[in-house]
Parts: C-alpha cells; structure tokens; sequence
C-alpha cells in the first residue's frame, strides 16, 4: 500500500477555545497551498483510492482542495484517528480498516501526524524524526507492518515541481 501523508495547510493561528480551534479554516496562503500541492501531485500522476481526513475544518479544507486538483472523485472519508489528540495505536487501527486500498492519502495534524510518519518508517519501532510543514506530503510505500519513505516535499518544493512541470509540457518556440 502507498500512503501519502498530508499535513493541513496554512491556518491561520491557533485558537485557545478548542471548539472553535476545531472549525479554524484555512487562510488565503492555506488555499493556494493546496492547489500547488494538488497540482503537483496530479503532475507526477499520483493517484489514491481513499483520501481519508480529520474531521477538522482545515484538515477536510485541505483533503477537498487537494483531492480535486487531483482528480479524486470519491467520498472523502473522516476518521478520529487523525485527529490532533489520536495516539499511533488510534492509527493503525484505522490504517487496517483501509489495509485492501492499493494507495490512500491521510490528512492531519501535527505533531502527532509527523510521529506516525516517523513511527511507519522506523523500522527499530523507534520513531524517525520527520517534521511535515503545513502543506506538506510524503509518500511512503507500506510493506506488513513498515513502509520506507520515498519522498517528503514542502509546499514550496511542489510549487516549483508543478512550475517545472508545467513550464516543460508547453511546446517550445522558435525564435529568429
């Protein structure tokens, strides 16, 4: 299985009332960060069977942004287990209930988003140390109970991906 880790994007800042931290959206760079980040996934032709997010406003936000630039056409689907306070115990259960996908995509939080990717990748059971800024996507391809990082790009580095990509599909003019 492919599992594509995705850290909300940009927020705003955080709320001291936790209910309404929940329904925090996200601001004007948040948005344009997922369309980069959309962008350039569907440039490198990525693809998911499930985009599955927390039900934060800004997590579902960026899942929806992503996934259509993507292409994505099914349900997105909202799991507790990425939630801000979900432990890795909360996401692995939720990891066996989507075990038959061949690709899927998580959205959340940090820190403990961060922790699962580090978690999924050590193979000691330690936990490697992977900051995800906000935006951020890493691939990693799963194998039983360990998977192995294939790649970790800030939104910046996909803004210039998706630029590139773009830039060397045009057709090119001659000039006399």
């Amino acid at each position: 299985m492919i599992i594509y880790f995705l850290r909300h994007a940009s927020a705003g800042e955080h709320l001291v009332n936790p209910k309404k931290d929940e329904k925090r959206a996200l601001d004007k760079e948040g948005i344009e960060q997922c369309g980069y980040v959309g962008r350039a996934l569907a440039a490198i032709e990525a693809q998911v069977d499930t985009i599955i997010s927390s039900p934060l406003k800004r997590a579902t936000q960026t899942a929806s942004l992503v996934g259509n630039e993507m292409g994505y056409e099914g349900k997105l689907q909202i799991e507790a287990g990425l939630r801000p306070q979900a432990t890795f115990a909360d996401f692995r259960r939720m990891l066996e209930k989507y075990a038959k996908q061949e690709s899927i995509m998580v959205v959340g939080h940090n820190p403990n988003l961060s922790q699962f990717l580090g978690s999924v990748i050590s193979e000691s059971g330690c936990e490697a140390s992977i900051e995800l800024k906000k935006g951020a996507v890493a691939r990693v391809d799963m194998r039983r109970s360990s998977g192995t990082l294939q790649w970790c790009l800030t939104p910046k580095a996909l803004r210039m991906l998706y630029t590139v990509a773009v830039e060397s599909s045009r057709p090119k003019t001659s000039r006399k």
